[in-house]
């Protein structure tokens, strides 16, 4: 960015500060451009963006409040509009769009949301509904009735699935995202299919797939945890994920023998089993082929010593600690 003052090209510098919302304060990792002769700060668009979410991140984890995806999959799984959510839980229409789109719910009205996660309230909840008709209640009732039984007789699955990602909520350690099986399927199929990669250069895609997306939006992709081992940063888990993934037949794993004895792990995407591109956005997309594109050439051992560069690596390899999504901001490989 050039300085409107100096014409001169501006550099993004980044400092600890303290920002207010609603009578809560939160320190941040703050972005912003300066100009060298005269001292001002300039900030973009992006970049409020990105202050602006650390904040509402931290608050939203500080008192519990869902974010808009996990708003819209609690009323999708009960098959109901917008519309009929509002009028269930006696909101505005307006005010619960607006949560669905981003804003930002009081603590009371979040606290709602997230009792109606369990089909037991939500039944507890319609009954109690005067505005809506004993026909549509009955309807309503039975679907949820439907997902309490789906639950019980998926349970060992369910489970499982919570042992391989975790069932924490979103926050910093996941990048405000909860984790996402479905996607992170996907994110391994799609890197299995440019290029074939052995799996400790597959552990680095997929690191700095997610850690890429939160430097620039504040959210990672998938919601996993990643934690920093001697061989560079990977995904919790990701043994038991990768073996899981080919025993289930998304994804092929063959296992290579080298000349000095040692043995890789490669993954080769199945025909039959493409990559489902709808499950993402347009700026995840960009960033999936960005991290493609950049480290395609790059083998693994170098992919390696590149993920040693970087100060998620380097402050959490000593006690192999989950790593912080707030040293995204801090990337410098790509």
């Amino acid at each position: 960015m050039k300085s409107p003052i100096t014409g001169e090209e501006m550099k993004l510098s980044k400092e600890r500060r303290s920002m207010d919302f609603r009578k809560e304060t939160f320190e941040i990792v703050y972005h912003y451009y300066k100009c060298e002769k005269t001292g001002e700060q300039f900030t973009t668009t992006s970049l409020d963006e990105v202050n602006l979410n650390q904040v509402y991140n931290q608050y939203r984890d500080r008192f519990n409040i869902p974010f808009s995806d996990e708003i819209i999959r609690i009323r999708e799984k009960y098959g109901l509009s917008a519309v009929k959510m509002s009028e269930i839980l006696g909101f505005g229409v307006n005010s619960y769009r607006q949560y669905e789109a981003g804003d930002m719910p009081s603590v009371a009205n979040a606290k709602s949301i997230l009792m109606m996660d369990d089909p037991k309230f939500f039944i507890d909840i319609v009954d109690l509904c005067a505005t809506i008709d004993d026909k549509a209640k009955a309807k309503y009732i039975q679907k949820a009735k439907l997902l309490v039984e789906e639950r019980k007789r998926n349970i060992f699955y369910l489970n499982f699935k919570e042992y391989l990602m975790g069932n924490h909520l979103a926050d910093i350690y996941s990048g405000y995202r909860n984790p996402n099986f479905e996607k992170f399927t996907e994110m391994i199929i799609y890197f299995s299919e440019k290029m074939e990669p052995f799996k400790t250069k597959m552990n680095k895609l997929l690191f700095y797939a997610d850690f890429l997306m939160f430097k620039q939006s504040c959210f990672s992709i998938s919601g996993v945890r990643y934690k920093a081992i001697d061989m560079g940063p990977v995904p919790n888990n990701f043994q038991s994920i990768f073996e899981y993934l080919d025993n289930k037949g998304d994804i092929n794993i063959y296992t290579t023998e080298f000349p000095n004895g040692y043995t890789g792990e490669q993954f080769k995407a199945k025909k039959e089993r493409p990559f489902k591109a709808a499950l993402f956005t347009e700026s995840e997309l960009e960033v999936l082929l960005k991290v493609a594109t950049v480290f395609k050439p790059t083998s693994t051992n170098d992919i390696i010593e590149l993920s040693h560069l970087e100060e998620a690596w380097k402050k959490n390899v000593k006690d192999k600690s989950v790593i912080s999504y707030e040293y995204a901001f801090e990337l410098n490989q790509i």
